[in-house]
């Protein structure tokens, strides 16, 4: 689809400096660009990289102020700014499956909203109810008495165990397992005995779950993810966790049992949480972070075991040294001996 700059401008609400009637064709990366596209940089780092791409308009922060000879838009949130503009110019060409495939497993009083979809071979057990506008792709398994929000999206071979509740526009990518048995066990004379796990996962509006993912139910009550939480592949929330609202987990974090995340928490690739903590609302665990105690509200942690960020850089700076460190050490106590040597002789 073909757009002027200045329409453009005029959807995600920017200010242009240059040729506001160029036609815009395409989007692309800032250094795979080419002539027609529009790009963005939403990073100062970047911005020398504004003067060597082929696209033929950018997307940029309003703190960029110096001049350039391509036409700049410039916005307060050059990222959000250029995912609205994708959808503008090149909106996504997959079509979801419509209709119900005749070789899909249908139980007994399962309720289906309007205009559902359901795909080869899944297996839908009894009671459960799927609002409008649902799409459950094919393999998928969604266990009795669970119920499903509207404008739900589960992608194939999707596990949704027995009394889960899903919120409307979620969408749940591959190979993900919803409602699985907490790991609970009770250890006697070198035996491990399963503790029932009795509860169930909650999930809220506007949630997405990448492919690969384990939510475990609640030994009782229930596992919560909060509305607009966003989750990356291959994480591994245990039971009885509850994450608050718009919280991010990046890929291979792992939350262990009755933690307590808030609302806005960032949690990086390959952190780790020890259970029974709280992590405040606003905070951020650095990649591969050891979480061992709770962390406040709006703090950074990195490290293992996690401490505050800049008292971990201090401590990683020092860890760095100590190579260094070992060699001084080395010559002084050579150059103690020698005097200790002299001393004696006299």
């Amino acid at each position: 689809m073909k757009k002027t700059l200045r329409e453009i401008a005029e959807f995600i609400d920017g200010d242009i400096s240059g040729d506001a009637d160029i036609v815009i064709t395409g989007v692309s990366g800032i250094k795979e660009a080419c002539e027609g596209d529009i790009t963005f940089v939403a990073n100062p780092r970047y911005f020398a990289l504004i003067e060597k791409t082929r696209a033929s308009a950018i997307i940029a922060s309003r703190e960029l102020l110096t001049t350039h000879k391509k036409p700049i838009v410039r916005t307060d949130n050059p990222s959000l700014a250029f995912a609205k503009i994708v959808s503008l110019i090149a909106p996504a060409e997959a079509a979801h499956i419509k209709g119900v495939h005749p070789t899909a497993v249908i139980g007994k009083s399962v309720t289906l909203g309007k205009d559902v979809a359901i795909g080869a071979y899944a297996v839908i057990e009894d009671k459960v109810s799927l609002g409008d506008n649902v799409t459950i792709y094919s393999g998928c398994f969604i266990g009795h008495s669970t119920k499903i929000g509207a404008e739900a999206l589960i992608y194939p071979n999707v596990s949704i165990r027995e009394n889960v509740i899903i919120g409307s526009r979620v969408i749940i990518h591959c190979g993900t397992v919803v409602g699985s048995d907490g790991f609970g066990f009770v250890s006697l004379k070198g035996l491990h005995h399963k503790i029932p796990q009795l509860g169930t996962v909650e999930i809220g509006d506007d949630v997405e779950i990448g492919a690969n993912v384990s939510i475990d139910r609640a030994r009782f009550n229930k596992t919560v993810i909060g509305s607009g939480t966003k989750i990356d592949n291959l994480v591994h929330i245990a039971h009885n966790v509850v994450i608050g609202e718009n919280s991010i987990i990046v890929a291979q974090a792992g939350i262990s049992g009755s933690t307590i995340i808030g609302k806005g928490v960032t949690i990086a690739g390959q952190a780790g949480l020890v259970g029974h903590i709280t992590i405040g609302d606003g905070a951020i665990l650095a990649a591969q972070a050891g979480v061992t105690k709770s962390v406040p509200a709006n703090t950074m942690v990195s490290g293992y075991p996690a401490r505050e960020h800049e008292s971990a850089k201090r401590v990683n700076a020092c860890v760095q040294n100590l190579p260094k460190l070992y060699e001084t050490i080395k010559e002084l106590k050579k150059k103690i001996e020698e005097l200790e040597k002299k001393i004696s002789q006299k």
